[in-house]
């Protein structure tokens, strides 16, 4: 333990908040030395504390890394006929009956895709096909024998105008990393790939206006942006394999809506093909255009059911300099929903991210991952935050965290914490965070749920979730505080009919009870199609049939999916 706590020390600071003379607290600190072991010394009044020595002014104390805190004191995702298909949000196993209406793939289909895109970008190999078939969660898996690689909105507005005729099914699929079953066949749907779709097409340095194909990854998108002095308002841990056109497709949230808000308010445009074949050019780069209805947002979160995005115009903020990253212990919730209270008003403008997990969450990504080390090893603690503030004026900025961090501390919301010194740091704090849904991966099987809750409420559902599971299963709750959307996971060693039974239709009941929403950014898919209605009243949804029927009367868009199959019947 000590080697680890020496380790975790290293590039750090320890602060101490102590009496100063009968009226003042003053702060010390000192830098670490990297070989040396931490030790405990006796100070009159506060035990445990690490000695140090000579005085800093308040305004310096944290530029450190580490600091302790105790109370007031400073201290840190078949049958082609019919199958009966395992639906992983259900209560049971749900029999979905194949489309007798879609036709099924035969060799001048094959001909005329290759006469369009080329032999080696109409793909039936079974062993290339078998990773397009499975989400990422290997939960849902398809039986698809064709899977289509368009480079070019022409090339996608022939296939769909062709399918449509045909009346094959498709399902588009950019990154694949879903957790919902919305972007893997339920059958043998043509699998439509965006990836070579990849291109940024134009960038605008005054306005920040970003123009590009569906299938850039976000992550290279990051990067390009990072070279201009511009960011993506879009962060996810999911970065490095999905791509533009499915984040928008599922109006995906991510690590920083709470500074930048939903894709509905950052994205100016799409270029959209419908199930006919048909264009939509709506690509605007313009922040105002009040000429009739915006129906780029008919698209926005409609996961393809509607048409297929290839191309995306998003309003990108300018990269400011100032960033610090701040990873905090909590010992009880309400502390961290005063936390998000005091940060808001606090912080402002400058709040970027506030993110928090569990004990059990940590335990998790502590124990599955490599080369996670926790930031606060001294002892361990019932919740967790992490925030980011992101300005332009280090001075001021970081005026403002000092202020924040001080009235945490010494109203007893924090028990203790690390700030980030380096990129190095904050990338392993951000780490622990954006891990845990691949440690669950590895901890075995697990069920997940992505809602929208009042934030006052948001971990009740996991205590009562706990009661109700016992020891049959681990419950793990984190998320993005900072917008009221908890990721309530139930990990166990492998899936069970009758865990199944004790979460559903509860979760959705309870969410429903309290106003809140049972997808909150990983949409619908084929998951959720069929529980729409504990979060949409029947004339919306029966709203949203009519628009489905619409814009795609043969129902081949992404089928099964969003919508319950009754009404689209």
């Amino acid at each position: 333990m000590e080697k680890r706590i020496a380790a975790a020390a290293t590039s750090s600071y320890r602060l101490l908040n102590q009496k100063y003379h009968a009226s003042k607290r003053i702060l010390h600190h000192r830098r670490l030395n990297p070989n040396e072991v931490i030790r405990s010394s006796s100070i009159s009044g506060v035990a445990g504390f690490t000695h140090h020595c000579g005085p800093v002014p308040l305004k310096h104390f944290l530029t450190s890394c580490r600091w302790d805190l105790q109370k007031s004191s400073l201290i840190h995702m078949q049958n082609m006929s019919r199958i009966q298909h395992r639906n992983f949000g259900s209560v049971a196993s749900t029999i979905i009956q194949r489309n007798p209406l879609f036709s099924t793939i035969n060799h001048d289909d094959i001909i005329y895709f290759e006469k369009i895109l080329g032999v080696k970008n109409v793909i039936q190999d079974d062993e290339e096909l078998q990773p397009a078939n499975t989400d990422w969660m290997h939960k849902y898996k398809g039986s698809s024998k064709l899977m289509l690689q368009p480079e070019n909105t022409e090339e996608l507005s022939q296939i769909l105008k062709y399918c449509n005729s045909r009346s094959l099914a498709v399902v588009p699929q950019g990154g694949n990393t879903g957790l919902v079953g919305g972007s893997v066949p339920v059958f043998d749907e043509v699998i439509i790939n965006t990836r070579r779709m990849n291109s940024i097409i134009s960038f605008d340095k005054v306005s920040g206006v970003l123009v590009c194909e569906a299938g850039c990854i976000l992550e290279n998108l990051i990067s390009f942006l990072d070279k201009q002095g511009f960011i993506m308002p879009l962060d996810l841990g999911a970065k490095g394999s999905c791509q533009i056109g499915g984040n928008v497709s599922t109006n995906a949230g991510g690590l920083r809506l709470v500074r930048y808000g939903s894709l509905h308010g950052t994205v100016l445009g799409l270029e959209v093909v419908l199930a006919n074949g048909d264009v939509m050019d709506m690509l605007g780069t313009l922040r105002k255009d009040n000429t009739g209805y915006d129906l780029k947002h008919l698209f926005i979160g409609s996961e393809g059911s509607l048409g297929i995005i290839t191309k995306v115009s998003i309003l990108t903020p300018p990269k400011l300099s100032s960033v610090h990253i701040a990873f905090l212990a909590c010992q009880d919730y309400i502390s961290c929903q005063k936390l998000l209270l005091q940060a808001k008003r606090r912080l402002g403008e400058i709040l970027s991210a506030f993110e928090f997990l569990d004990a059990q969450s940590m335990d998790l990504v502590l124990n599955h991952l490599d080369g996670v080390r926790n930031p606060l090893p001294s002892s361990i603690y019932n919740f967790y935050v992490l925030i980011e503030t992101t300005g332009s004026n280090e001075s001021s900025d970081k005026e403002k965290l000092e202020a924040f961090l001080l009235h945490a501390m010494e109203s007893g919301l924090v028990s203790d914490g690390a700030l980030a010194q380096d990129l190095n740091q904050a990338s392993s704090f951000w780490h622990i965070r954006e891990g845990v849904p691949e440690a669950l991966m590895k901890a075995g099987a697990v069920y997940k749920y992505d809602l929208s809750l009042p934030v006052d409420k948001m971990y009740d559902l996991v205590e009562e979730m706990r009661i109700r599971l016992g020891a049959a299963a681990n419950v793990v709750g984190y998320g993005h505080l900072g917008d009221g959307n908890l990721h309530l996971n139930v990990s166990t060693p492998q899936y069970d009919d009758a865990i199944l039974a004790q979460i559903e239709p509860f979760v959705y009941e309870w969410t429903s009870r309290h106003h809140g929403s049972i997808s909150a950014e990983h949409g619908l898919g084929l998951m959720k199609a069929e529980k729409i209605y504990y979060s949409k009243s029947s004339g919306t949804v029966q709203l949203m049939a009519s628009i489905k029927k619409l814009l795609d009367p043969s129902g081949i868009l992404n089928p099964y999916k969003v919508i319950p199959q009754s009404l689209l019947s």
